[in-house]
Formats: C-alpha cells, structure tokens, sequence
C-alpha cells in the first residue's frame, strides 16, 4: 500500500492543495480510503488528520468504512424514477443479494442511490466505482450481475455498456460552428498586431505594449457582446472579466465550472464530449483577456464526480492543445502569452457547483460556501483574482472572439444575447440537447422534442421554476425564463407533489450542513413531505411550508437553501389538489402516532377497551 500511496502523492507533488485530487486516487487504488492511508497521506502532507478525515468525509464518492470491490449507485433524479429505476434496484439487490444502502457480507459489493449522474436523456443509469452506465433494462442488469458474481474488474466490462450517446437534436451557432482549435485565439491576438499598426501610424496610445492593448481590445469584444454567464446567475461576463483583470496582484486563476449537479442538466456534458476545444478555447481567450500576457496566469477545470468518463478524453484534448502550441509557453508564438489548465474531478458534492465552494475544493478542502464580499474576482482561489465561469458560457466567449461583439449581441434577445443550449428530458419522444437563439418560447421547444398531453415544465431544475400550461408561450430569456439549462417536462399523467417530494429530498441529501436553517430546514421540508405522502399532513403542514421557505431565504448560508422550498411552492401554487388530495385534516396532526405505535402492547395484554386508547386529548 505505501509504494501506491507514494506514487499517487509524488504525482501530485506532496501538494495540499490537491488534497481532494490525493484521497479519490487512494480509493480507486484500494478500493476505500483505510484510516492508514489517512494517516498517511497527513502525514505526507504536513496535514492535521482531523482535516484530511473531514475532506474524506464530506464528498459522498469518497469511502472510509470499508473496502468494497464494486459500489454502485443509481441515479434517483425524478426522471430515472419515471423511468422505472426504483424496480430495477431492486432486482439488481435480489439478484446479488445484498441490502440497498448495505455492503454484502463478504465486502464484495454495495448498492445504493446517488442524487443525478448527469444522463436525464439516457436513463435510467448508475454509476460502478465513478463510471456511468446509461439505459439501465432488465438485460443489462442480468449482464451487470454477471460481471459482478464472476469478480469481473470493471476495466474488463464490455465497453458497449458505458457507452454515453450526446442526443443533439437541435444545433445553432455553439454547437453548429465551424472553427478550427484555434481560431478563436488567432482573432483575439490579431486584434493586437491592427493596433500595433494604427499606433505606429497615429502613435495613439503610446507607452502601452501591443500585447497588452490586444488583451483590452478582445475584453471590449466581450463587453460588446452583452455575453452573460449560462451557469444561472447571468452576471455579465466582460464585467468579471474586468474586475478580474483590474484587481491587485500578479497571478490570476480561470475556473471553468463543470460541476453541473443541477437534476436535469446534462448540457455540459455534451460540450464536454463534443466542444471540447471550444471550451478550452474560451478559457484561453479569457486568459489573455485578463492579463496572461504577463506570464502569470494558469487555469482549471472543475469537471463534476459523476463525469469520470471524461477526464481521460479530456486530458487528450489538453495534450493536443499543448503540442499545437495553444497551451503552454508562448501560446501562438506571442512572448509572454503562457497559460495551461489543469483538471480536476470532484466526488459527488452538489454544493461545490456554488463558485466559491467549487474554489473552496480546488484547494483541497470541503466545499463549504464561502461569505461574500470578497467576490473571487479579487479573492478566489488561493486569495488570488480568479475568474469563474461555466462551461458553456466558455464557449460562448470563444465565438464572440472569433466572430466579434456586435455579430453575438445581433442574436437572441435585447436583454438576452446569443443562443441557450437546453438539456431536455422527461415526458417527450426525443430527450436530448437542444440549442436556441435566447426567446424561443416554451412551447416550441415542446414541439420540437415531440412532448405531448403536457401537464408541467420544470425549468433550470429543483432549484428554477415549475410553470403550467398556461404559462407555456414564455421565452427562454433572462428577462423571463432564466436557466441553468434544465428543462424537464411532465406530462398529465405525472403527480406533481410526488415531483417536488422528489425535489425536497435532494435538497435535504445535498445540504453541505454548514449552516443550522439549511441543514434542519431542509430536513424539515423532506420530513413534511414525507409526512403528506403518508397520509397524515393538513393545512397547518402546508402554511408550515411557507413559513420555512421565509427563514431559509432570509438565514441560509447560500443559494441552496435559498431555493430549498421552490419546486414545493411552485406546485403548490400550480397543482394545489395534488396536495389537498392527501390531507387527512384541517388541524394539526403529529407525523408519529402514538397510539398507534401502542397497538403490539394491546396485542400483548389482550386489551382492545377504550381505556387501552389514548384520547385525542392524551395525545
């Protein structure tokens, strides 16, 4: 063990900050991260143990109870349980007999759920040891149990199990372009070498290095473009970019955020696969954009646990990028233009697709939110400027620097510039990627992935907004619909409680605990939820409800708890008898009955009298 420990701590440079990146190669090595290889890797690190055990413990991919040679876990978004995945892990438990949620007898094998795998449009799916599996039958399950019953390694599996499909159904000018790795890169800097000749001409500007007014040239593109962040925020992007570039200090970091845990939201995914040197195209237009033409500027992916399959077809593309000479030293043949990027994969953290948790375990730690102001424009990663932005608000940066300003802001909206790409899942006949110009209303997305009978669209996930019916010639736009790029669709047979009881525990499992109103008050809104579901919420529950959502958006820490109470007082609001169907009363009534839990005492003394009952009173 201590040879392996070795290599993996050598590889990353016995470096604290990659503390995160350490413990997830620990456990694919041996399986589960033992209290000596904690000791360990500690020690290694110059670490308190109490800090390595917390990191360990907060990540739901990472293991420190026991060695299992096979975990896996299935999706349980809402659109995996549509699809029948509660049936099928059951019988996979059956056919291994093993508990969910236990590891088996012998160690070989555990089975249990996980919030979303980020494969809405190709479920039901499940994750063994990090690796997705999409369209989940009976056969696969059979072939799965096979492998696992034979001790088959999961390197050996049949590749056509893992095989993850893109499902781009509707391309615009992101998914539909025509640049070559690169190009985006050659305008930002030709755009240095036309101003070198206008100040030879005019000496306009004297005293500024022409790389430097490229940089400015390319930030002004940006700000032109009216380019705002597709993560859900819609912050303007030249403005962070901006502040980045102006804030005190020599070294600057890029972050592309990969993180999206959002349920329904697999978009990234797909540029991943598909646009991966568009992203990382943007993030170098960014780069030079805020000051890597100093030399001192270096960049980082955050790609998402559940995504492991990409992290090797990732690093390819890197490499290429470096050989092509557009990563590394004199990016392009330009003196001082040095910028690279870096990897990393989280484990299974929902809170960490927040900027600065995501920062936060960039450097090794838990993903707690941090307070804010300072903003990582100025303090982010290692209190260093840091410009955070989402995937594919990356590859919108690098067409607007191909292409200009003024061409991107032409398309979509006033308010709203450019295209959405959408992750469309649920009740229609094509589930897929779908990319629009910003202000294509509900309904004709609707059409487009053949919906029918359509009851309910839950937009930009749990955490956006449900809309009905009525509500469906909306416009996808950040003056109106704004979204992260969910868009899940239910149709007429669907019960839109059972839709936000869905919602309200992942919020409940995803709560980082930092905070007491989210920690509790998510439990709490799981707990009433439940507690309706069995047939013993009334009234009271539901004013309860509205209550708990003003503590959370006034207390909580961050945007989780924020957004906690949303999808149960949207379909509240929307779909109100799917509620009141299940209220036993008017008044108040406890979720545990007492008396019923004293019916074995009954059986046991043979008394069944009134005066063996608790009254209403006594209760």
């Amino acid at each position: 063990m201590t040879h392996e420990l070795q290599s993996i701590l050598a590889r990353h440079h016995d470096d604290p900050t990659r503390l995160l990146q350490v413990l997830r190669e620990v456990q694919e090595a041996l399986s589960w991260i033992s209290p000596e290889s904690i000791d360990y890797v500690a020690d290694q690190l110059n670490l308190p143990r109490a800090r390595v055990e917390g990191v360990a413990g907060f990540y739901s991919f990472l293991h420190t109870n026991a060695a299992c040679r096979y975990r896996l876990l299935f999706s349980d978004n809402i659109t995996d349980r549509m699809l029948g995945n509660q049936a099928l892990l059951a019988a996979l438990c059956e056919k291994l007999w093993v508990e969910r949620g236990h590891l088996s007898e012998d160690g070989l094998v555990s089975i249990d759920t996980t919030s979303c795998t980020g494969l809405c449009d190709q479920g039901p799916a499940l994750l063994v040891n990090g690796w997705a599996i999409p369209r989940l039958d009976a056969a696969r399950l059979d072939q799965i149990a096979e492998l696992i019953l034979a001790q088959t390694p999961v390197a050996q599996w049949p590749g056509e199990l893992f095989a993850v499909e893109d499902n781009i159904r509707r391309a615009d000018i992101l998914l539909g372009h025509e640049l070559q790795p690169g190009d985006a890169l050659r305008a930002a800097l030709s755009r240095g070498g036309a101003i070198e000749a206008a100040a030879n001409a005019r000496s306009w500007r004297e005293g500024i290095p022409t790389a430097e007014q490229g940089a400015l040239t390319t930030l002004e593109e940006i700000k032109k473009s009216n380019l705002r962040g597709r993560g859900g925020a819609g912050f303007t992007t030249g403005l962070k970019w901006e502040a980045c570039r102006n804030a005190r200090g020599p070294l600057r970091y890029v972050v592309c955020n990969a993180d999206e845990g959002e349920p329904g939201t697999f978009k990234d995914r797909v540029l991943l696969t598909a646009q991966a040197d568009l992203v990382f195209e943007g993030m170098t237009v960014c780069a030079y954009a805020i000051g890597a033409s100093a030399g001192k500027t270096k960049g980082f992916l955050y790609l998402r646990g559940e995504y492991r399959h990409l992290l090797d077809p990732l690093n390819e593309v890197l490499a290429r990028r470096r050989a092509a000479n557009l990563l590394g030293k004199g990016i392009l043949g330009q003196a001082g233009f040095d910028f690279d990027i870096e990897i990393h994969l989280g484990a299974g953290a929902y809170v960490c697709g927040e900027e600065s948790a995501l920062i936060e375990s960039l450097e090794g730690k838990r993903g707690i939110p941090r307070n804010r102001p300072p903003y990582p424009v100025t303090h982010g990663y290692l209190q260093r400027p840091t410009t955070v932005n989402n995937v594919e608000t990356f590859c919108a940066a690098a067409l607007v620097s191909a292409q200009g300003g003024d061409w991107y802001r032409s398309i979509g909206t006033t308010k709203s510039a450019g295209t959405k790409v959408l992750s469309v899942s649920g009740d229609c006949a094509r589930p897929g990627i779908y990319e629009y110009p910003f202000g294509v209303t509900v309904r004709q997305v609707l059409e487009d992935c053949g919906a029918a009978n359509t009851l309910a669209v839950q937009i930009s996930g749990p955490s956006g907004v449900c809309i009905a019916v009525d509500e469906f010639d909306r416009r996808i736009a950040f003056e109106d619909l704004a979204t992260a790029g969910a868009f899940m669709v239910f149709d007429a047979s669907r019960d839109m409680f059972e839709v936000a009881r869905n919602f309200a525990h992942f919020f409940a499992h995803e709560s980082c605990g930092f905070c007491t109103p989210c920690r509790v008050g998510t439990a709490m809104l799981r707990t009433t939820m439940d507690k309706i579901a069995e047939g013993h919420g009334t009234l009271y529950d539901l004013a309860e409800i509205e209550k708990l959502d003003r503590v959370l958006n006034q207390s909580a820490h961050c945007g989780l708890g924020h957004t906690a109470c949303n999808p149960t007082l949207d379909t509240l609001k929307r779909f109100r008898p799917s509620y009141e169907r299940r209220l036993k009363s008017q008044d108040f009534e406890p979720a545990f009955d007492l008396d019923g839990a004293l019916a074995a005492a009954r059986r046991m003394t043979g008394r069944d009298d009134a005066g063996a009952h608790l009254s209403t009173e006594d209760a």
